[in-house]
């Protein structure tokens, strides 16, 4: 009995290697995303997915390729554009492009300069309203030079007068020339100034979150050296935008034009909506209105032969119907041929 009542105690704690596992075998393992294919499969995991983040509230309009395609349009608007105003000014003005990208009208003029000078134009025939931003300083150095002045910065911010305005408006007027005449595989353009403003803060040409072009370039006239952008809503290019890329895709297209057509094992997979349809008669709405239930609808005994079978709700085969066994069946006897979509839609409509 003494022996029993001498033995030591069991330790009540756990080890951590009791610990480690009690936490593991509790501890779920997170479920793996799922993620699906274009062909609305889900991805096996075999190869690993390539998943890039999208900001919705700041959506892309344009892809790299028509970024690339742009900058260089307006690295050629900066080139001829300073030999231009050397010219007008007799002295020489060195433009550089400083950057292109896009953002929404918020951020864009919330990013302009106070005090700046801003000017309101239209590219006719498209919709929309342009912003161009120049410095004051270098506005007025620009307008000393036009009253015959050395071209000497002006270390003055302050707004500008009516008459600096109206001279300055020869120079702006020769920016918005050059810079609507890079589009001119798209269209022409005629510039119009239409306006101008000394703050962005108070400007509602387009709504908030709408996407702009923002081109900011360098300029370095004589010893004064600032900037001047141009801003504009994507809608308003958007049909130059589109008129590029159709043209560049037209001069590759003679490469594609050998091209045979292949199928592809994806195709197999996916679904084609179809269904078969008559045009059986016209009647008045007066004369829907009195239908009732139990009512004849009388169809014409020749009806069968004029089936049409649309694919995706697109017209494609006339056909006439028929059994075979149990099963109503279509057979097909001749392509309808394709007519212009917006009729198409109209007279299904």
């Amino acid at each position: 009995m003494a022996d029993a009542d001498n033995s030591p105690p069991s330790d009540p704690l756990l080890d951590q290697g009791e610990i480690d596992n009690l936490v593991s075998h509790a501890i779920e393992p997170p479920e793996s995303p799922r993620i699906y294919r274009a062909d609305g499969r889900r991805h096996d995991g075999v190869v690993e997915p390539k998943i890039e983040p999208y900001d919705f509230r700041n959506p892309v309009f344009l892809t790299e390729a028509d970024l690339r395609r742009l900058r260089v349009l307006h690295e050629d608007f900066a080139r001829y554009l300073s030999a231009r105003l050397a010219l007008f000014l007799r002295m020489e003005c060195s433009l550089k492009m400083a950057g292109l990208t896009t953002l929404t009208y918020a951020k864009f003029t919330g990013g302009l300069p106070n005090p700046s000078h801003l000017c309101l134009f239209k590219a006719e025939p498209l919709n929309g309203v342009g912003i161009l931003d120049i410095n004051p300083r270098l506005a007025l150095t620009l307008v000393d030079r036009v009253l015959g002045g050395r071209g000497h910065s002006v270390k003055v911010d302050r707004h500008l007068t009516e008459i600096e305005i109206a001279l300055l408006e020869d120079i702006l007027r020769i920016v918005l020339e050059e810079w609507c005449a890079q589009w001119r595989h798209g269209g022409e353009l005629h510039p119009e100034i239409i306006g101008h403003e000394n703050n962005g803060r108070f400007l509602q040409t387009s709504p908030k979150d709408a996407i702009v072009l923002a081109l900011t370039i360098e300029c370095e006239f004589g010893d004064c050296s600032e900037s001047l952008q141009i801003g504009v809503p994507y809608h308003t290019i958007e049909p130059m935008v589109k008129a590029i890329q159709s043209r560049r895709a037209g001069d590759s297209s003679s490469a594609k034009a050998h091209t045979p057509a292949a199928w592809k094992a994806i195709y197999e997979h996916i679904n084609l909506p179809a269904r078969a349809e008559w045009d059986a008669f016209e009647f008045t709405l007066r004369e829907l209105t009195r239908l009732r239930v139990g009512d004849v609808l009388e169809l014409p005994a020749d009806i069968v032969d004029r089936t049409r079978v649309c694919l995706a709700d697109t017209p494609k085969f006339n056909g006439t119907v028929g059994l075979d066994g149990n099963r109503v069946v279509v057979k097909l006897s001749e392509k309808i041929k394709s007519e212009d979509p917006i009729h198409a839609h109209a007279h299904r409509h």
